[in-house]
């Protein structure tokens, strides 16, 4: 998040997304959009935490999460001040400043595998092109790309793990038939330019994966 957003966080910004599943709801940011980002446990402590002593606080009430006890450029002040004690605590003198959270965040977060439309809306972008400034490539990530090209390049499309024509019957055979279909897609996707269709069918391609995944939990013999 902007430091901003996070000024701006409501007590209520934790919400439960699921099982063991939580985010922070964003509040409207500097592109007028608002956003769920998925937190871990150890997140959720600390709202918790906040929270509780924001109870304590001897300041009216005013919704958010962190007390202000005067404008909201003077909580971000203060922010940045004690981001720069840590800091220094931590022997870092290298000027630290909030918004390279954020360049880490969604390096990381690629490195990791998640896909640009995914990494879009944590970070609040509508632009493929916004996102692309915040990605920091070392030369670490250009030799792990470069041995991954000339190990399986993708100009060379394998064949299918599972034949169309599969011999088994029942959900087996759907199955099999999804994995494939999903197969094909995806070898048809890598084909095609960045843009729009083949950002629709990456969606797709996903969504036969998960498909094919919740098929295999209803398996029966």
């Amino acid at each position: 998040m902007r430091i901003g957003e996070c000024a701006d966080l409501g007590a209520d910004c934790l919400r439960c997304t699921g099982p063991n599943q939580w985010a922070i709801h964003g509040p409207l940011g500097k592109l007028k959009t608002e956003r769920l980002v998925p937190v871990d446990s150890f997140v959720c402590n600390i709202i918790q935490r906040l929270r509780f002593f924001r109870s304590m606080e001897r300041l009216p009430y005013d919704g958010r999460l962190l007390p202000r006890p005067h404008r909201k450029e003077a909580l971000i002040r203060q922010l940045r001040d004690y981001l720069h004690q840590v800091c220094h605590s931590l022997g870092l003198f290298t000027r630290i400043v909030p918004l390279q959270f954020r360049h880490t965040y969604a390096s990381e977060m690629l490195r990791a595998g998640v896909g640009f439309p995914v990494l879009m809306k944590p970070l609040g972008h509508r632009d493929r092109e916004m996102t692309l400034r915040y990605l920091d490539v070392t030369l670490a990530d250009l030799q792990r790309e470069f041995q991954t090209a000339r190990s399986k390049p993708r100009h060379l499309v394998p064949q299918p793990r599972i034949s169309l024509a599969s011999s088994r019957t029942g959900l087996l055979s759907a199955i099999d038939a999804l994995v494939a279909a999903q197969h094909w897609l995806e070898m048809f996707r890598r084909s095609l330019p960045k843009g729009e269709a083949r950002d629709s069918l990456d969606r797709l391609s996903n969504r036969l994966s998960k498909i094919a995944a919740e098929a295999r939990k209803l398996r029966t013999t």
